[in-house]
């Protein structure tokens, strides 16, 4: 074999070995698109949002190339799973129930207390609440908990998107939407007085976490560590004050 032969192989062999690591560092991302301000599609069409900055920014910590995919909420988790991405950042809570599933990283948003709206002027006695119709997003800690605690006496009505439920809320076919403070309170704001809080605050679940297949230890090691470095310098603390209303800080030095 002559050397220029040798050099071919040679040089095909280290283009191979590079492509495989960058292969390897590509990190792909689900997300819903749907749940402002933790991640939406803007006006120009592009995904924005807290957990769309927080994720570029992990992404640039750990040196791994992302990218974002884009997935309906009801089957976010199955998807993970089948491998048609490789993390979950979608406002989605840490509970038991879910780690029977999949895995988590730490927190990356502390608890938020979930809260009840209803239309102008709708008067709810959650004490002995009956017959009332509450629209929650299908597939979330907010139906488990809405169904196990005033399911036998009210109708749950489950939605593919949380939108649906302020829109079926003030045409008047539910009585009252149960979700996120943090997701309702722009909302409220918003509405002009036409919707309004009502009912006790609800903590349901734990913190926010990055979801993960059970399998890929080496990935939660990255993350937790991209993670661990972004809390320190302060830049998780900036996100969470910049999209949700100056919260925090929690978690910076």
């Amino acid at each position: 074999m002559n050397k220029k032969t040798l050099l071919a192989i040679a040089l095909v062999a280290a283009v191979s070995m590079v492509g495989s690591a960058s292969a390897a560092d590509k990190i792909r991302l689900g997300t819903e698109g749907a749940y402002a301000p933790y991640n939406f599609v803007n006006d120009d069409g592009k995904l924005a949002g807290f957990e769309i900055e927080l994720g570029d920014a992990l992404c640039a910590a750990i040196k791994a190339e992302c990218e974002w995919v884009v997935n309906e909420w009801d089957s976010i988790i199955p998807n993970l799973v089948a491998g048609n991405y490789d993390a979950i950042m979608a406002g989605m809570s840490i509970t038991d129930e879910r780690k029977k599933t999949i895995t988590f990283s730490d927190e990356y948003m502390p608890v938020d207390p979930s809260m009840y709206i209803a239309a102008k002027g709708t008067e709810l006695s959650f004490d002995s609440l009956e017959g009332k119709r509450i629209g929650v997003q299908g597939a979330t800690i907010h139906a488990a908990f809405a169904e196990e605690k005033y399911g036998k006496t009210n109708t749950i009505k489950s939605y593919e998107k949380a939108d649906q439920t302020l829109a079926d809320l003030m045409a008047g076919n539910l009585d009252t939407v149960l979700a996120d403070g943090d997701y309702l309170k722009p909302i409220v704001e918003g509405s002009a007085g036409e919707i309004a809080f009502v009912g006790p605050q609800e903590t349901i679940g734990g913190g926010i976490g990055i979801g993960m297949r059970q399998d890929q230890t080496d990935l939660h090691e990255k993350m937790n560590a991209g993670l661990a470095a972004l809390k320190k310098s302060g830049k998780v603390d900036e996100l969470i004050a910049k999209y949700f209303d100056g919260k925090g800080p929690f978690y910076g030095e």
